[in-house]
Protein backbone atom coordinates (compact mmCIF):
# COMPACT_ATOMS: atom_id res chain seq x y z
CA UNK A 1 0.00 0.00 0.00
CA UNK A 2 1.06 3.38 -0.65
CA UNK A 3 1.15 4.60 3.29
CA UNK A 4 3.88 1.67 3.95
CA UNK A 5 6.11 4.04 2.43
CA UNK A 6 5.80 6.07 5.14
CA UNK A 7 5.79 3.34 7.92
CA UNK A 8 9.68 4.14 8.93
CA UNK A 9 11.64 0.76 9.92
CA UNK A 10 15.08 2.72 11.32
CA UNK A 11 14.33 4.29 14.71
CA UNK A 12 17.95 5.57 14.65
CA UNK A 13 18.12 7.15 11.34
CA UNK A 14 14.11 8.93 12.54
CA UNK A 15 15.46 9.92 15.61
CA UNK A 16 18.88 12.15 13.70
CA UNK A 17 16.17 13.62 11.09
CA UNK A 18 12.58 13.89 13.15
CA UNK A 19 13.13 13.33 16.69
CA UNK A 20 15.41 16.34 16.87
CA UNK A 21 12.86 18.72 14.87
CA UNK A 22 10.00 16.97 17.17
CA UNK A 23 11.72 18.20 20.25
CA UNK A 24 12.21 21.70 18.99
CA UNK A 25 8.57 22.13 18.15
CA UNK A 26 7.50 19.61 21.09
CA UNK A 27 8.65 22.10 23.84
CA UNK A 28 6.70 25.11 22.03
CA UNK A 29 3.86 23.15 21.60
CA UNK A 30 3.85 22.04 25.47
CA UNK A 31 4.76 25.34 26.53
CA UNK A 32 1.69 26.20 24.95
CA UNK A 33 -0.34 23.35 26.31
CA UNK A 34 0.57 24.00 29.75
CA UNK A 35 -1.14 21.04 31.12
CA UNK A 36 -1.43 20.29 34.53
CA UNK A 37 0.74 17.09 36.00
CA UNK A 38 -1.12 13.80 36.68
CA UNK A 39 -2.92 13.20 33.57
CA UNK A 40 -3.20 9.90 31.59
CA UNK A 41 -1.75 10.92 27.82
CA UNK A 42 -2.23 8.72 24.89
CA UNK A 43 0.63 9.62 22.17
CA UNK A 44 -1.21 8.30 18.78
CA UNK A 45 1.18 7.22 16.43
CA UNK A 46 4.22 7.97 18.76
CA UNK A 47 7.09 6.79 16.54
CA UNK A 48 10.00 5.74 18.31
CA UNK A 49 8.98 8.13 21.23
CA UNK A 50 10.58 11.25 20.53
CA UNK A 51 7.42 13.20 21.89
CA UNK A 52 6.39 10.63 24.24
CA UNK A 53 9.71 11.18 25.90
CA UNK A 54 9.13 14.94 26.22
CA UNK A 55 5.45 14.70 27.92
CA UNK A 56 7.34 11.93 30.29
CA UNK A 57 10.04 14.72 31.24
CA UNK A 58 7.75 17.47 31.36
CA UNK A 59 4.53 16.61 31.94
CA UNK A 60 4.49 14.85 35.23
CA UNK A 61 2.17 12.60 33.66
CA UNK A 62 0.08 9.52 35.78
CA UNK A 63 0.23 7.79 32.39
CA UNK A 64 1.30 7.57 29.02
CA UNK A 65 0.28 5.08 26.31
CA UNK A 66 2.24 5.13 22.86
CA UNK A 67 0.67 3.66 20.09
CA UNK A 68 2.31 2.96 16.70
CA UNK A 69 2.10 0.61 13.41
CA UNK A 70 5.85 0.00 13.26
CA UNK A 71 7.26 -2.65 15.10
CA UNK A 72 10.98 -0.66 14.61
CA UNK A 73 10.10 2.58 15.53
CA UNK A 74 8.29 0.64 19.12
CA UNK A 75 11.49 -1.01 19.72
CA UNK A 76 13.70 2.35 19.62
CA UNK A 77 11.20 3.82 21.68
CA UNK A 78 11.10 1.09 24.47
CA UNK A 79 14.95 1.75 24.85
CA UNK A 80 14.31 5.13 25.89
CA UNK A 81 14.06 6.44 29.40
CA UNK A 82 11.09 7.39 29.18
CA UNK A 83 10.23 3.82 29.17
CA UNK A 84 10.22 3.71 32.77
CA UNK A 85 6.65 5.12 32.64
CA UNK A 86 5.41 5.02 29.17
CA UNK A 87 3.75 1.95 28.03
CA UNK A 88 4.28 1.52 23.83
CA UNK A 89 2.20 -1.25 21.75
CA UNK A 90 1.29 -1.69 18.31
CA UNK A 91 -1.83 0.02 17.18
CA UNK A 92 -4.20 2.01 14.61
CA UNK A 93 -4.78 5.50 14.87
CA UNK A 94 -8.07 4.92 13.43
CA UNK A 95 -9.42 1.87 15.89
CA UNK A 96 -7.30 2.82 19.08
CA UNK A 97 -7.56 -0.53 21.15
CA UNK A 98 -8.99 1.33 23.92
CA UNK A 99 -12.09 2.07 26.16
CA UNK A 100 -14.19 5.22 26.24
CA UNK A 101 -12.98 8.10 28.18
CA UNK A 102 -10.13 6.29 29.50
CA UNK A 103 -7.58 9.27 29.20
CA UNK A 104 -7.12 12.95 30.26
CA UNK A 105 -5.17 13.52 27.49
CA UNK A 106 -4.79 12.82 23.36
CA UNK A 107 -1.88 13.85 21.57
CA UNK A 108 -0.78 13.80 18.05
CA UNK A 109 2.23 15.22 16.69
CA UNK A 110 3.67 15.20 13.33
CA UNK A 111 1.24 12.67 12.23
CA UNK A 112 -1.91 13.45 11.30
CA UNK A 113 -0.83 13.91 7.37
CA UNK A 114 -0.18 10.32 7.31
CA UNK A 115 -3.08 8.62 8.74
CA UNK A 116 -5.09 7.61 5.61
CA UNK A 117 -8.76 9.01 7.30
CA UNK A 118 -7.62 11.86 9.08
CA UNK A 119 -11.10 12.39 10.60
CA UNK A 120 -12.14 8.61 11.86
CA UNK A 121 -8.38 8.86 13.64
CA UNK A 122 -9.88 12.71 15.29
CA UNK A 123 -13.29 11.02 15.94
CA UNK A 124 -10.98 7.82 17.76
CA UNK A 125 -8.97 10.66 20.17
CA UNK A 126 -12.25 12.41 21.13
CA UNK A 127 -13.99 8.87 22.74
CA UNK A 128 -10.66 7.83 24.08
CA UNK A 129 -10.88 11.43 26.03
CA UNK A 130 -12.81 11.52 29.04
CA UNK A 131 -15.16 14.61 29.16
CA UNK A 132 -13.50 18.19 29.13
CA UNK A 133 -10.49 16.52 28.55
CA UNK A 134 -7.65 17.62 25.75
CA UNK A 135 -7.30 16.95 22.53
CA UNK A 136 -4.38 18.43 20.47
CA UNK A 137 -1.98 17.83 17.90
CA UNK A 138 1.01 19.52 15.62
CA UNK A 139 1.21 19.00 12.01
CA UNK A 140 4.33 20.37 9.65
CA UNK A 141 2.39 22.89 7.70
CA UNK A 142 2.88 20.96 4.39
CA UNK A 143 1.02 22.50 1.58
CA UNK A 144 2.72 26.40 3.44
CA UNK A 145 5.97 24.96 2.77
CA UNK A 146 6.86 24.25 6.57
CA UNK A 147 8.39 20.85 6.12
CA UNK A 148 11.54 20.84 7.48
CA UNK A 149 13.12 19.22 3.95
CA UNK A 150 10.45 21.94 1.83
CA UNK A 151 13.94 23.12 0.13
CA UNK A 152 14.44 19.52 -1.28
CA UNK A 153 10.79 19.35 -2.56
CA UNK A 154 10.59 22.66 -4.13
CA UNK A 155 14.02 21.59 -6.08
CA UNK A 156 12.95 18.34 -6.75
CA UNK A 157 9.58 19.51 -8.13
CA UNK A 158 11.78 22.24 -10.60
CA UNK A 159 13.35 18.84 -12.30
CA UNK A 160 10.36 17.25 -12.78
CA UNK A 161 10.64 14.65 -9.67
CA UNK A 162 7.65 13.12 -8.07
CA UNK A 163 8.66 12.37 -4.88
CA UNK A 164 6.17 10.85 -2.61
CA UNK A 165 3.86 13.02 -0.43
CA UNK A 166 1.74 11.89 2.79
CA UNK A 167 -1.32 10.13 1.85
CA UNK A 168 -3.73 12.68 3.80
CA UNK A 169 -0.54 16.07 3.17
CA UNK A 170 -4.03 18.70 2.86
CA UNK A 171 -4.85 17.69 6.61
CA UNK A 172 -1.62 19.70 8.03
CA UNK A 173 -3.46 22.77 6.34
CA UNK A 174 -4.93 25.15 9.70
CA UNK A 175 -8.29 25.34 8.34
CA UNK A 176 -8.41 21.36 7.45
CA UNK A 177 -7.50 20.96 11.53
CA UNK A 178 -9.74 23.00 12.30
CA UNK A 179 -12.86 21.53 10.58
CA UNK A 180 -11.06 18.10 11.61
CA UNK A 181 -11.76 19.44 15.39
CA UNK A 182 -15.29 20.66 14.68
CA UNK A 183 -16.37 17.41 13.14
CA UNK A 184 -15.41 15.53 15.57
CA UNK A 185 -18.12 17.84 18.18
CA UNK A 186 -14.68 19.35 20.17
CA UNK A 187 -15.12 22.89 21.67
CA UNK A 188 -12.74 25.58 23.36
CA UNK A 189 -10.53 24.93 20.12
CA UNK A 190 -7.56 27.13 19.76
CA UNK A 191 -4.82 27.14 17.24
CA UNK A 192 -1.50 28.94 16.42
CA UNK A 193 1.28 28.41 14.40
CA UNK A 194 4.44 27.05 15.46
CA UNK A 195 8.51 28.64 13.52
CA UNK A 196 11.63 26.36 14.94
CA UNK A 197 15.03 27.07 13.29
CA UNK A 198 17.81 24.06 12.73
CA UNK A 199 21.50 24.53 12.49
CA UNK A 200 23.50 21.95 10.93
CA UNK A 201 27.51 22.03 10.73
CA UNK A 202 27.42 21.93 7.03
CA UNK A 203 25.45 21.22 3.95
CA UNK A 204 26.50 17.36 3.74
CA UNK A 205 25.06 17.22 7.66
CA UNK A 206 21.76 18.69 6.54
CA UNK A 207 21.35 15.81 3.49
CA UNK A 208 22.52 12.83 5.04
CA UNK A 209 20.04 13.44 8.17
CA UNK A 210 17.35 14.19 5.60
CA UNK A 211 17.50 10.63 4.25
CA UNK A 212 15.96 9.26 7.75
CA UNK A 213 12.74 10.54 6.74
CA UNK A 214 10.62 9.02 3.70
CA UNK A 215 13.10 11.28 1.34
CA UNK A 216 16.10 8.43 1.43
CA UNK A 217 13.97 5.69 0.08
CA UNK A 218 12.27 7.69 -2.33
CA UNK A 219 16.00 8.56 -3.66
CA UNK A 220 16.85 5.23 -3.91
CA UNK A 221 15.06 4.88 -6.29
CA UNK A 222 16.50 7.55 -9.00
CA UNK A 223 19.92 7.46 -10.84
CA UNK A 224 22.70 8.56 -9.14
CA UNK A 225 23.28 11.28 -11.41
CA UNK A 226 19.91 13.29 -11.14
CA UNK A 227 20.47 12.92 -7.07
CA UNK A 228 23.64 14.66 -7.82
CA UNK A 229 21.66 17.32 -10.25
CA UNK A 230 19.44 17.48 -7.37
CA UNK A 231 21.65 17.84 -4.43
CA UNK A 232 23.56 20.44 -6.18
CA UNK A 233 20.41 22.48 -6.32
CA UNK A 234 19.28 22.09 -2.73
CA UNK A 235 22.90 23.25 -1.65
CA UNK A 236 22.59 26.49 -3.68
CA UNK A 237 19.42 27.24 -2.40
CA UNK A 238 20.42 26.96 1.19
CA UNK A 239 23.35 29.72 1.96
CA UNK A 240 25.94 28.56 4.42
CA UNK A 241 27.58 31.13 7.13
CA UNK A 242 30.99 31.71 7.52
CA UNK A 243 31.57 28.73 9.17
CA UNK A 244 29.69 26.48 6.59
CA UNK A 245 26.78 26.16 8.69
CA UNK A 246 23.39 25.53 7.34
CA UNK A 247 20.53 26.88 9.20
CA UNK A 248 16.80 25.85 8.29
CA UNK A 249 13.08 26.78 9.37
CA UNK A 250 10.54 24.65 9.97
CA UNK A 251 6.73 25.56 10.73
CA UNK A 252 3.80 23.33 12.20
CA UNK A 253 0.26 24.19 12.63
CA UNK A 254 -1.41 23.28 16.40
CA UNK A 255 -4.48 22.53 17.51
CA UNK A 256 -5.98 21.86 20.90
CA UNK A 257 -9.75 21.34 21.96
CA UNK A 258 -11.71 19.73 24.48
CA UNK A 259 -14.09 16.87 24.90
CA UNK A 260 -17.50 18.47 25.65
CA UNK A 261 -18.47 18.22 29.32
Amino acid sequence: MAEDRFRFSDGAAYERMMGTWSGLVGDVFLDWLAPEPQLKWIDVGCGNGAFTERIVERCRPAEVQGIDPSDAQLAYARGRPAARLAEFRKGDAMALPFADARFDAAVMALVIFFVPDPAKCVAEMARVVRPGGRVVAYAWDMRGGGFPLAPVGIEARGMGLDLPRPPSVDASRMEALQALWAGAGLTSVETREITVERTFDDFDDFWTTGHGSSLGAALAAVEPEVVERLRTRVRDRLPADGEGRITTPARANAIKGRVPA
